[in-house]
C-alpha cells in the first residue's frame, strides 16, 4: 500500500504516492496527459521488489494535485514540479520513468537537470505521435468534467472505448480519481488542465529535448497500435530516428498497446534489469 503525500511546491500542492521503503537509488514516476499516479502500479510493485523506492506524482490538475491558473501548464512547469518535487523529497540523483506526455515531461527535465537524473526510462514517448492516435486520446478526454450517475457507469463509459487495457490495472487508476458530486460522480482532473497541455503538445515537439539525453535511456515501446487500425504513439520511423539520435538509448518492443505496455510483464522486466 502506497503513503499518500501532498508535497508543498512552489506551483501549488502535488499529490504523490511513495511505494516501499527500500535503500535503493529512488525512482520517481510522472504519468501521462490525463492519468495519474496509480497508473505506475505495477512498475512500482516490481521495483519496490528489488529494493527501490518509488514514488509516483500526480501533475498539477490531474488526480488530487489541484488545478493551477489558465496559463501555467505545458511540459517546462510540469517539469519544474518534478525537480520542486524531488528537491523536497531529498532526491539528490533518481532514475525517472516517463509514460506517454510524462515522457516528454521527463526529457524537459534531462534538459533543465540532466546531471540529476541517474537512468530514464521513456515509456511509449519520444516525440509526435502518429496522426491516426490521435482520435483515441481525444475521445480518453471527453470523460473529463462529465458528471456520470455512479463508478459503473464511468467506468463502462471507458471501457467502451476500448484503449485502456487491461482493466485490471487501469480500473484503479480511474477510480481513484473519482469524486463524489451532486448527481453522481466526477473525474476530479481538470478537462481545462488537459486540454491546456494537449494545446501545448500540438505546437511542440519532443524531439528538441533528445540532444540533452546523454545518461542511459530505455525506450519502451508499445508495438501495438492504440486501438486496432489506429496509430502508434510511438511509430517504427520515429523509434528508429530517436535511437539514431541518442547513442545512450535503446529500445523494448512490448506486445501491448499505449495503455498495457506500463503493465505488461516484457516491459516491467525490461524496466527492472535496466535501473538495476
Amino acid at each position: 500500500m502506497a503513503d499518500s503525500l501532498d508535497l508543498q511546491l512552489p506551483s501549488g500542492t502535488m499529490r504523490a504516492l511513495r511505494h516501499g521503503a527500500g535503500t535503493g537509488v529512488p525512482v520517481l514516476c510522472v504519468p501521462g496527459l490525463s492519468a495519474n499516479a496509480r497508473s505506475f502500479d505495477s512498475v512500482a510493485r516490481t521495483l519496490v521488489a528489488r529494493g527501490r523506492p518509488v514514488v509516483a506524482l500526480d501533475l498539477r490538475g490531474r488526480g488530487f494535485s489541484p488545478p493551477t491558473a489558465p496559463g501555467t501548464y505545458g511540459w517546462r512547469r510540469h517539469a519544474e514540479d518534478v525537480l520542486a518535487a524531488a528537491r523536497l523529497l531529498g532526491f539528490e540523483s533518481f532514475d525517472l520513468v516517463g509514460h506517454s506526455m510524462g515522457a516528454f515531461v521527463s526529457m524537459e527535465v534531462a534538459a533543465i537537470d540532466a546531471g540529476r537524473i541517474r537512468r530514464l526510462v521513456l515509456i511509449d514517448g519520444v516525440g509526435v505521435p502518429e496522426a491516426a492516435a490521435i482520435p483515441p486520446i481525444r475521445a480518453a478526454v471527453e470523460r473529463l468534467g462529465a458528471v456520470f450517475p455512479s463508478a459503473e457507469v464511468y467506468c463502462e463509459t471507458i471501457r467502451k472505448i476500448g484503449a485502456a487495457v487491461p482493466w485490471e490495472v487501469w480500473g484503479p487508476a480511474y477510480l481513484y480519481d473519482l469524486e463524489e458530486v451532486p448527481g453522481g460522480v466526477r473525474s476530479r482532473t481538470s478537462k481545462e488542465a488537459v486540454l491546456e497541455d494537449a494545446v501545448y503538445g500540438s505546437t511542440h515537439d519532443a524531439g528538441h529535448f533528445w540532444k540533452w539525453l546523454r545518461m542511459p535511456v530505455l525506450l519502451v515501446r508499445a508495438a501495438r497500435p492504440l486501438l486496432p487500425g489506429t496509430g502508434f504513439i510511438v511509430g517504427a520511423a520515429l523509434r528508429d530516428a530517436f535511437l539514431a539520435a541518442v547513442p545512450s538509448a535503446q529500445a523494448v518492443e512490448v506486445d501491448a498497446n499505449h495503455y498495457g505496455v506500463v503493465a505488461h510483464p516484457d516491459a516491467l522486466r525490461a524496466i527492472a534489469d535496466f535501473c538495476a
